[in-house]
């Protein structure tokens, strides 16, 4: 059964089958009915992706039975131990379309009755595309982009555009060198960024292409240029960076998230922009997406993206 529209998903070795169920509507309290009244028996596999979680806007649009909660449309919400309680007792595997399993229970998936169930991610796969949009959005807020950008559409050329920087000889700090951390720093590297990460201890050389430097947090966030975070996230990383930690960073830093919104205190970043403290901001994902702190759409010295970093035919194929 697969939860939300999979882009990916018509292939002929998927299409052969005539036993998949596809679930785009509907909302929590009517899947969990579903599951209870046995609709879902037999079902030995889910497919899910992000959006399972969080219908957008235009989908809960056309599809009115989707449930609004805070502003926010769900079709299942998280996989929470009230939801693995209500899944089939056939279901023995959840293969999630995504890097983290900030989702989804795992302790309750692999302690279910009778046999547990298995979940998978995608990480690997997601590497290439993220890290390319965290590089898109470093050198938009480099420039301040969205400024000369939006002035053109509106006819007004470059509007008030006024100078950014270049990344060569900036000090590029990543917070979180996996996968995704890793490919950003071979690909910041061409542009003579000098790279240095933090992560709970160092890696080992092969997940360290460009020889960037280890170093404390605390000396990451005191001399980096510019601040990428690429961690999951956790009780342990939520809110990781609010205003103690901005103030520590240096004045005119840029600050890119391509992980999860809540790892960031929002309104700090809001505050921290508005005073001049950070220079610009890159964010492909918010704290209660999809609403925007509205002080983010407002300050003309972000670059903003409705959590795409994923979303390119390649990604999905992998």
């Amino acid at each position: 059964m697969a939860l939300s529209p999979i882009p990916h998903r018509s292939h002929p070795d998927t299409d052969a089958h005539n036993d998949q169920q596809q679930l785009n509507d509907g909302n929590r309290a009517q899947f969990l009915d579903d599951c209870r009244a046995g609709i879902y028996d037999g079902v030995n596999a889910i497919a899910r992706t992000f959006d399972s979680v969080e219908v957008r806007r235009a989908a809960a649009a056309a599809a009115p039975a989707v449930q609004q909660t805070n502003n926010r449309y769900q079709l299942t919400g998280r996989f929470d131990p009230e939801l693995v309680d209500a899944l089939p007792k056939s279901l023995r595997f959840i293969a999630h379309n995504g890097a983290g399993y900030d989702q989804i229970d795992v302790d309750a998936c692999t302690g279910k009755d009778p046999l547990g169930i298995s979940v998978s991610n995608t990480p690997g796969a997601v590497d290439a595309s993220t890290a390319n949009t965290a590089l898109y959005l470093l050198l938009g807020a480099l420039r301040r982009i969205h400024v000369p950008s939006t002035a053109l559409r509106a006819g007004q050329w470059r509007g008030a555009m006024g100078l950014g920087h270049d990344p060569e000889g900036k000090t590029l700090g990543i917070l979180g060198m996996g996968g995704i951390g890793g490919a950003l720093a071979r690909r910041a590297a061409p542009f003579d960024m000098k790279i240095q990460y933090h992560n709970r201890r160092p890696v080992a050389p092969e997940q360290n292409p460009t020889n960037a430097d280890y170093v404390s947090l605390e000396k990451l966030l005191r001399t980096s240029d510019v601040i990428s975070i690429h961690l999951p996230l956790s009780d342990r990383t939520r809110q990781f960076i609010g205003r103690k930690e901005i103030n520590m960073m240096k004045d005119g830093v840029v600050i890119i998230n391509t992980a999860r919104g809540p790892i960031i205190d929002e309104q700090a970043l809001v505050e921290a922009l508005e005073s001049g403290k950070v220079f610009g901001a890159g964010l492909d994902v918010f704290e209660k997406e999809p609403e925007i702190h509205e002080g983010l759409i407002r300050n003309k010295n972000t670059v903003l993206l409705p959590h795409t970093g994923t979303a390119t035919y390649e990604t999905m194929v992998s």
